[in-house]
This record gives C-alpha cells, sequence and structure tokens, in this order.
C-alpha cells in the first residue's frame, strides 16, 4: 500500500461513509467487510492534461513532425482525421446528447486506467456535477478552484481581468492550466508565447504550464520563481515533434511536475501508458535520477499539490476521500508495480468510497447489490458503474446510463470510433 510517507508492505484502508478514516498496518476487526487484496492499494490517480471528449476517436498516426501547434492544428491531415469527425459528432440540434456520450465514455475510458480525477473536460458538459471521475478544473468538492486556457491569445480582456481577479485578489483560483510554447525547441514562435504570457498579468504561482516543450533551463527557472508548475505529457511531445519538454532541466530548476496523457489523437491511452513513456525519457536524461516512487507522485500526491488539492486527494490518509486504486502486484517492490502497469493489471477503482469499476467478487463481498453493468475488459470479466448523475431516463440532455448505450450512441453517428478496451 503507497502512503504519503512510504508505503506498508501490508495495509490496510478503511473507509467509511465516503471518506478514509483509518490507514493500519494490521486488518481492522471491527468492519463489516475486509478484502486482502494481495494488490497495490495507491490514492486513485490524477491526470492532469487531457482534452476528453476527443477520446472517442482512435490514436492518429501524424504523417510529420512539426515545429509547434499551430502547424498540425491547421493541416489538411489533421482537418480529415480530426476536425471533420468531430463536427459530425457535434453537428446538428443532436449535439448535446452527443456531446454528454461523449464526455462519459471518455470519462470509462479513464477510470478502467485507474485514474479518478481529470483536467480538461469540456465546458459544455451540460451538468458539471454529472461527472463520473472528479473534473479538477470545473467543479470539485463543491466549487471550482481552477481555470484552463488553450490559447492564450485568444482571451479577452474580461477573461483576463477574471482570471487574475481569482488568483490574486480572491485566491478563488489555485490552479491555471495554460498551453505554453508547444513546440520544438529551436522554434522561437513557441518560446515567445511563453514570454508573452509571463508578461501577462496571469503569471504567477497558480501558473501550471501544460507542454513548454520549447523552453530552456533558464525558463524554467523563472517559472519555478514565480511558483509556477509544470504538466509533461512526453508521447504526444515526440510523436508530434519528435523531442519533448527537457525534463532534466525542468527538475534541476524545482519545477513541481504531474503527467497528463493528453489525448487519444497523439497522447497516450490511458496514464499508466504515459507512465512508461515518461519512465524512459527520464532513464535517457543525463544527470537525472528519478526512482519510480518520484514518478508515482507525479500522479498522486504531487498532482494533487499541483491542482490545489493536496487536501482533498493524493494520499492516502485519514479524513481524505476514498478516491483509491488497487492495481495488481506482480514485481516486489510496489512502485515498480505500478510503473509497470497496464490498465488490464486494474482490479478496482473507487471513488467517494463508491466502487466504479472493478472485479466481480471483490464487489460482491464489499457492496451493496446495484446492477452494475458487465463488461469484458482486455480478456477478463468486470463489473462498471457509470450510473452517478444519470437519471433513470437520460433524455436528450443526460449523459447514457451504460457503456453499452454511451457505444451504440456514438457509433451510430460515428462508427469509426476508438474502442476503450483495446
Amino acid at each position: 500500500m503507497l502512503k504519503s510517507d512510504g508505503s506498508l508492505a501490508r495495509g490496510w484502508v478503511v473507509i467509511q461513509d465516503g471518506q478514509i478514516v483509518a490507514v493500519r498496518s494490521t486488518k481492522p476487526r471491527d468492519v463489516q467487510h475486509a478484502i486482502n487484496t494481495g494488490g497495490v492499494i495507491l490514492p486513485g490517480m490524477i491526470d492532469l492534461h487531457g482534452h476528453p471528449e476527443y477520446n472517442v476517436f482512435a490514436a492518429w498516426e501524424p504523417p510529420n513532425v512539426y515545429v509547434n501547434r499551430g502547424r498540425w492544428r491547421d493541416s489538411n491531415e489533421y482537418d480529415q482525421l480530426i476536425k471533420k469527425p468531430w463536427a459530425v459528432l457535434t453537428a446538428g440540434g443532436k449535439s448535446m446528447s452527443v456531446k454528454t456520450a461523449m464526455t462519459r465514455y471518455a470519462e470509462v475510458r479513464a477510470v478502467v486506467g485507474g485514474v479518478t480525477a481529470i483536467q480538461g473536460a469540456s465546458q459544455d458538459y451540460p451538468n458539471k456535477a454529472e461527472a463520473l471521475v472528479r473534473n479538477v478544473d470545473l467543479r470539485i468538492f463543491g466549487t471550482q478552484i481552477a481555470r484552463s486556457t488553450v490559447d492564450f491569445d485568444r482571451l479577452d480582456d474580461a477573461d483576463v481581468e477574471s482570471i487574475r481577479k481569482g488568483i490574486f485578489d480572491t485566491g478563488t483560483v489555485k490552479a491555471h492550466y495554460v498551453h505554453l510554447a508547444e513546440g520544438q525547441k529551436t522554434n522561437q514562435t513557441s518560446v515567445n508565447e511563453f514570454l508573452k504570457f509571463t508578461a501577462s498579468p496571469l503569471f504567477g504561482p497558480a501558473t501550471v504550464v501544460i507542454h513548454g516543450t520549447a523552453l530552456a533551463r533558464v525558463h524554467f527557472e523563472q517559472l519555478a520563481a514565480a511558483g509556477g508548475k509544470l504538466v509533461w505529457s512526453p508521447q504526444s511531445n515526440l510523436r508530434l515533434y519528435n523531442e519533448t519538454t527537457d525534463i532534466g532541466a525542468v527538475l534541476a530548476a524545482g519545477v513541481p511536475v504531474a503527467l497528463g496523457a493528453d489525448w487519444m489523437p497523439s497522447g497516450s491511452p490511458s496514464l499508466l501508458h504515459e507512465m512508461k513513456v515518461a519512465w524512459q525519457v527520464l532513464q535517457q536524461s543525463p544527470g537525472v535520477t528519478v526512482k519510480p516512487d518520484d514518478l508515482v507522485r507525479m500522479v498522486t500526491s504531487d498532482a494533487a499539490g499541483i491542482a490545489g488539492l493536496a487536501d482533498k486527494l493524493g494520499t492516502l490518509e485519514a479524513g481524505r476521500s476514498a478516491d483509491l486504486t488497487i492495481i495488481q502486484k506482480r514485481l516486489d517492490d510496489p512502485y515498480d508495480s505500478v510503473v509497470a502497469a497496464y490498465p488490464s493489471w486494474v482490479d478496482l477503482v473507487m471513488i467517494g468510497g463508491d466502487i466504479i469499476y472493478g472485479r466481480p467478487d471483490w464487489i460482491a463481498e464489499i457492496s451493496t447489490p446495484v446492477p452494475y453493468e458487465p463488461v469484458t475488459a482486455w480478456g477478463r470479466p468486470m463489473l462498471l458503474d457509470t450510473r452517478f448523475g444519470s437519471p433513470e431516463d437520460a433524455g436528450t440532455d443526460g449523459p447514457p446510463r451504460r457503456l453499452a448505450e454511451m457505444r451504440a450512441k456514438l457509433i451510430a453517428r460515428y462508427p469509426a470510433v476508438g474502442p476503450i478496451f483495446a
């Protein structure tokens, strides 16, 4: 079991009313249900960079290496493979119902990979409270503590002032996620984007730079001095630009780092997959010494701190929300097991004490009977509960209740939907 201060070879997490009430090294005797998982119990993983609605697409094979984000966004291949299918999925009077299916489908993809909180969900989602997984930059734990910006140069004066006020005047904005400097290291346009942002009234301790691939050590030192952070998505960077963020310079500058799987078209199919890419890059980075437990913190406690949610998520401690992921322990060291794990190793995912996904035998033992949906996950039977926030009759505005309904709705509009269990 992974704790904030290390790991327990044999530990027990006690949960009541959606909260962790104790973490023990001995089996509790005063509980109604207890399961010896034999696996690694860790805080629910946090994916701090994504565009979830786009995760209905299959992976895209970029035909070229691009100098920056603007080049592939303006390309004909992107228009054919992403923009036109997106229009098919969201066009017409039925767009709201399909959009909710897209969102919920992406949430299922996240949760079966062990993720309990994501960044980047669309503001178009009809009711933020209906989210299946937690959305760190929308409404979370009863309030919204973050803002997201994809294109800084498209913010109008009112947007800038609203975000600035939340960061510096009221303190209500704890994290401002902003895509910056996404391009090759020789691309001055990408560097200039960062420099322009640092001269804006938004640059400061809430700044969370997404990507920063074009930046050098001096820029990361500037980010660190301001109290800023970085979210790293190496898979997408490598596929689009054939290079990724200078992670050695980031760590040497003392910038806190979290991971994000980005999106299916160019990123990883899960955060666990993204960890494999990050680990390979870290091992090949001169002068960088990062252990498996450091990488695990990038998707748990460090990610929670960057998101402004360190008091709620990211560690297994009494008083925290019972957001848990249990992964099969196939290696002696628990951190090694997490770094090596794939979604097929995920045995159970719990959010706020509710089991969203897990093994049928465990769910039968510790959960009251509910209409879980049987799914075949990479060859083995699992149970999935996607009813949260979904009325009995979802209608045209609510999210579909079951994965089978989501798939049917999406495929009816766009047959080439990318599969989850593949």
